[in-house]
């Protein structure tokens, strides 16, 4: 059960203005571990020098600092997807009644990382895929991990790998991660980009997030680089 900001802040003592803006989540049950697990085997070649993936994978923070931190991606910016342009507000999405997933749009180099190894980064270290309506400590449909794609051949190739990664019995349970066409995404709110980097010592980023970019490193080191891509200003 959920707690409400207002408790979740004096649970911590943390009286400060970016948790009156909602900054706090909850960090009763850490991320689980990463996952060790193979490439898809069925990838497709995008053409151009650029393409853009959207992802959900539980709270947004994390899954953009990981993204943030993989060679060949431009950008990721924080955002919603799967609700309406006027309930894009994170006050709205956090009553997981909008029809939003906090997400993250990448913006990335097919020529350097393809999107086929983006899922392989989003399943092995960026999320749980098991986890149905929740990521960790954060629960509520806006928590959920999703695809959402753009193209007939970005939901087969996601399709095929899921397949893939439920047949190899990688994970304790089957995977519950949605499939769903891509409407619309909307940026996040100015405080919550690049929140991973500019608030490291932030206890829910050191709890469940800072592990996950360890974990990039070390499983992933031919993708890794040190400098994250920030966002910066919309």
């Amino acid at each position: 059960m959920n707690l409400s900001r207002i408790a979740k802040v004096a649970a911590v003592g943390l009286l400060s203005a970016a948790a009156a803006l909602g900054l706090w989540h909850s960090t009763v049950g850490a991320q689980e571990e990463p996952v060790v697990i193979p490439r898809p085997a069925i990838d497709f070649p995008v053409a151009g020098s650029e393409a853009k993936a959207i992802f959900a994978g539980g709270c947004f923070w994390g899954v953009q600092g990981v993204f943030q931190h993989v060679k060949g991606v431009k950008n990721a910016v924080s955002g919603y997807a799967g609700g309406e342009a006027d309930t894009a507000h994170y006050d709205m999405v956090g009553s997981g009644q909008t029809g939003h997933a906090e997400a993250v749009e990448i913006t990335y180099d097919p020529a350097v990382v393809s999107y086929g190894q983006l899922l392989q980064i989003l399943f092995s270290v960026a999320m749980n895929p098991t986890q149905l309506n929740y990521q960790g400590p954060d629960h509520g449909t806006q928590y959920r991990n999703a695809i959402f794609f753009q193209s007939d051949e970005e939901k087969q190739v996601a399709a095929a790998y899921i397949a893939q990664l439920d047949a190899a019995t990688v994970y304790p349970a089957p995977i519950v991660t949605t499939l769903e066409p891509l409407e619309a995404f909307y940026p996040a709110e100015q405080y919550h980009q690049d929140f991973l980097t500019l608030n490291p010592t932030w206890p829910y980023i050191v709890i469940n997030d800072l592990p996950k970019v360890e974990a990039l490193q070390k499983l992933f080191p031919a993708v890794w680089q040190k400098d994250p891509v920030l966002v910066g200003t919309l």
